[in-house]
Parts: structure tokens; C-alpha cells; sequence
């Protein structure tokens, strides 16, 4: 037997590198394969197979750790088969006649988007939905604890952050105060939103009985700012027929006060909703749950038959790395092909692929009027670099650039054509677009175009309009701190 051992032991110690050679082969043979076969963006292909192949092991072991979406497999495995469910009221369902005499002879082309989106979303676009834009925390706030204050039967919140703040603490006080009423409360924040202030929220309502969950908890250090496959949705539906969405988080500078003396304070943009839409905010809400915690939220107590209380078109846009299509960059994408008139984009974050990139050429050079509104003063100085490193690519096509005077404006708004609105929590860079889980609504109605177009005009006076000349003019160790920032924004 040791015999045998001993042979074993010469055989190995003769052959190892040989034995090690074929492995690690084999290993990287394996796993470039892999990244050949399910990278859709070449560019990205190409990477990971020449780091596999350059750093041999090392780059297998990061493509193992980073390179491999495991949040799909997962979210299918718990969420099902993705298929189309639709709404409980048929009667809802917006017909290609409603649509057309809502858009009128003018704007008759954008059924085509709608038609695009539905495809993209496999979700129908809804009639008779109210929507009451919400400007800065001091309107939002107030209306959303309102609304907390006077449930009766199920409270559905879901955000990025949620601050053990001021703010934070008096949504806190309203939910626990909802539980001790006998109101069925589920409260979902982001893992990594939920430890940017200690104590975590989530400590103080699981003490108080408020059933609440991280989403993808992760190991990843809180004060790390670019962390992805995070959920930055922002919901909250009360009693299955009222609801919230938009780009507000819970905070004291989410919108609390647009005061520009205050170095922490910071304009942003929510929307209270009624109407048949709220079924596409209670279905995202259930599957998030679901996701996270296995608890699966059904019934009357959940999702109710809501009546029209309005007259805007609206549909939900779920988008995240979960999904076969990048449903958010295809709306972007399809709302730039069919406008004629005006396109108005305001992003905190403006890091748009080549794509897109293209599409606001290709629109300006069509004859459309651009214009992009982004904050003066960035609360991610990496963002803003890569930012001006390529806003010469949209301002050489002709499109406008504007900076709006601090405080930084977290708003995400855009506006096509004078009935076409999206809002929400997508940005215009990767994280949104690819690698985080965000929601959007689209909205097809003149009297909230008129308002939103009021609100950005607002925001118009006193910005400065950006031109090739003055990103020329920036000092060439700027330009190049920029230029090195630009290299790294699909991760930004």
C-alpha cells in the first residue's frame, strides 16, 4: 500500500507542472469561453478574454467573481417564468384608438413608441391614471407620511436609501404607528442605502416589529459609491390604490430643502399616483419582495381593481440586470427615434454608451431641439469628470448643454415632444441603464407635459449653456484627469 503511495507521490512530484499546466488550460479555456458565449457587448468580450488569458488564474478567479451575472439565474429561479400577466381590469388596457385621440393629429407618431415600449415591457399601457408631480421633499414628504397616516389595510415602500435621520425618523414613527393600527406593512431598502447613516433604519424597525428587508445584502463598504446590482427604485403603494415613485430617497438632503446656502441640500423630484398604474407599482414591489425575503404578497390586501381617476396613458418600465433586455436604454433609445420636435433631458448623471450618444446626434441632425440640464456641481467628482471628458461628443451635433445653479439637482425627467414624459429613477449612465435595478413611468398627456416643461424652464433660468469652446478651454491636466475619469465610466 505505501508502495503504491510512494509511486503516487514520485509520479506527482515528477508531473505537477504538467498537471498544473492542463489545469489552469483547461481553466481558462473554460471561462473565456464562457465570457465569449454570454457577454452581449463585445468590447466587454474582448476584456475579460484578454485579462483571462494575460493574467492567467488571476483573470479566471475576477471573472468568476465579477464577470458572471448570477442576479439573473437567481431572480428567475425565485420570480418564475417572466410571462406577461395583465391587468385586472381589462376595460383599463389602452386601445390604439384611445391612443390616438389622445395624441391628436400632431403627435400621432408617437404611437409607434408606445407600440415599442409595450414590446420591450410586455406590460400594456394604462388609461385613466392621475399624476400629481411632487417638487423638492418639502412637498413629497409631507404627502407621503399623509398618505401613511391614513392607511387602513397595506403599506408597500421600497428606496435606495432610508436614513436614520430627521426625515428618516418620521417615516419610521409613521410605519411603527401603522403596525400598532393592524396595518400590513412590508418596507424594502437597499442594503447598501440602508448603511449610508448609522445606526441602519432597519435596526430600529425590526425592533419596533416593522416587517422589513435588505435587498442584496452584500459585503461591499458603504463608503464605496460606485457598488452595482442595487435596487435604486423608489415605491410606495397604500392600500393597493395609492401610490408614489420617482428619484427621492429618504433623507434630510433628499429634497427637505432646496435652500442653496445649504452645502447638504439637494433638489429632486417625486410623483404622487393614482389610477390603474398603481398594479404596475404593486407588481414590481411583490416580485422585489419576493425576491428577497420568499414571501409572496397576494390578493385584495395587495393588488386591487383601482377605478380611473385621471386622464394621463401610463406604463411602468421595470428594468435591471435581471432581465434579457436593457428595458430602460431601449425607451431611451426608441423616445429619441420618434421625436420631431424637442427632447428635454434632466440627469443627475450624465454617462451616455455610444448608442445613445449617436441618437441624440442622429435626432439634432434630424432637426430636433436638444436640450440636456445637468447640475452644475456633481456630488460624485468622478462622475462629473467622465461627464465633461465627453460632453463635447453631444455639443459637436448641436445639442445644448445647461448647468444648473447648485444645490445639486438629483432630478430625473424627460420630455418628448409636448405629451411624452418619463420620470423615475433611472440615470443616463451604466449603473442605471445595466447594471442596478431602477423604475420608470411613461406618461403620454399634454396638461403633465405642460407642467414638467413650466418646471424645467424654472430650472433654466440662471443656467449656464455649455459650448465646444469652453470644454476646449479647460487647463490640459483637467482634460486629462477627465479623460483618464472616462476610461472607467461604464463602471461609474
Amino acid at each position: 500500500m505505501s508502495t503504491v503511495a510512494d509511486e503516487w507521490t514520485v509520479f506527482f512530484h515528477s508531473y505537477w507542472p504538467h498537471i498544473a499546466a492542463v489545469i489552469t488550460i483547461g481553466l481558462q479555456c473554460f471561462t473565456a469561453g464562457h465570457a465569449i458565449l454570454n457577454k452581449r457587448d463585445s468590447r466587454s468580450a474582448i476584456g475579460w478574454v484578454g485579462l483571462i488569458w494575460l493574467a492567467p488564474l488571476v483573470g479566471a478567479t475576477l471573472y468568476a467573481m465579477f464577470g458572471i451575472n448570477r442576479i439573473r439565474r437567481k431572480a428567475r429561479s425565485l420570480r418564475g417564468d417572466p410571462a406577461f400577466v395583465p391587468p385586472r381590469a381589462s376595460s383599463r388596457v389602452c386601445t390604439a384608438q384611445w391612443l390616438e385621440e389622445k395624441l391628436g393629429h400632431d403627435w400621432r407618431h408617437l404611437r409607434n413608441l408606445s407600440h415599442m415600449i409595450g414590446e420591450v415591457t410586455q406590460l400594456p399601457l394604462l388609461c385613466g391614471n392621475r399624476i400629481t408631480p411632487l417638487v423638492h421633499g418639502s412637498r413629497a414628504y409631507p404627502a407621503m407620511l399623509e398618505a401613511i397616516g391614513k392607511a387602513e389595510k397595506s403599506i408597500a415602500l421600497s428606496t435606495y436609501i432610508f436614513n436614520s435621520d430627521a426625515v428618516g425618523d418620521r417615516f419610521a414613527t409613521a410605519l411603527e404607528e401603522a403596525v400598532r393600527r393592524g396595518v400590513q406593512v412590508r418596507v424594502l431598502v437597499d442594503d447598501i442605502g440602508s448603511r449610508y447613516k448609522l445606526p441602519p433604519i432597519l435596526w430600529r424597525l425590526h425592533r419596533n416589529k416593522v416587517p422589513a428587508a435588505r435587498f442584496l445584502p452584500a459585503l461591499v463598504p458603504v463608503f464605496l459609491p460606485y457598488s452595482n446590482l442595487r435596487s435604486h427604485r423608489k415605491i410606495m403603494v397604500i392600500d393597493g390604490q395609492l401610490g408614489f415613485t420617482g428619484g427621492m430617497n429618504i433623507r434630510e438632503c433628499g429634497g427637505e430643502t432646496h435652500d442653496p446656502t445649504n452645502c447638504h441640500a439637494m433638489m429632486d423630484l417625486h410623483f404622487k399616483v393614482g389610477g390603474p398604474i398603481i398594479d404596475h407599482l404593486a407588481r414590481v414591489f411583490a416580485d422585489d419582495w419576493e425576491f428577497t425575503t420568499h414571501e409572496h404578497l397576494t390578493g385584495d390586501l395587495w393588488r386591487l381593481e383601482v377605478e380611473p381617476c385621471g386622464e394621463v396613458l401610463a406604463r411602468g418600465i421595470a428594468a435591471g440586470p435581471d432581465e434579457d433586455r436593457d428595458k430602460l436604454r431601449l425607451s431611451l433609445l426608441g423616445a429619441l427615434a420618434c421625436a420631431r420636435r424637442a427632447v428635454k433631458i434632466v440627469t443627475p448623471y450624465f454617462l451616455p454608451d455610444s448608442s445613445l450618444i449617436t441618437a441624440l446626434g442622429v435626432a439634432r441632425l434630424r432637426g430636433v431641439e436638444i436640450d440636456i440640464l445637468l447640475p452644475q456641481v456633481n456630488n460624485l467628482k468622478t462622475v462629473q469628470w467622465a461627464c465633461d471628458a465627453q460632453l463635447w461628443q453631444v455639443l459637436e451635433y448641436g445639442c445644448r448643454v445647461w448647468l444648473t445653479r447648485p444645490p445639486f439637482d438629483h432630478t430625473k425627467l424627460m420630455l418628448v415632444d409636448d405629451v411624452w414624459t418619463l420620470m423615475g429613477s433611472g440615470n443616463w449612465d451604466a449603473r442605471s441603464l445595466r447594471l442596478n435595478f431602477e423604475f420608470d413611468v411613461e406618461c403620454y398627456d399634454s396638461n403633465l407635459h405642460q407642467q414638467m416643461e413650466q418646471l424645467v424652464a424654472d430650472k433654466l433660468r440662471g443656467a449656464k449653456q455649455m459650448t465646444l469652446a469652453d470644454m476646449d478651454a479647460r487647463p490640459l491636466p483637467i482634460r486629462l484627469r477627465d479623460g483618464v475619469a472616462r476610461l472607467f465610466s461604464p463602471y461609474l
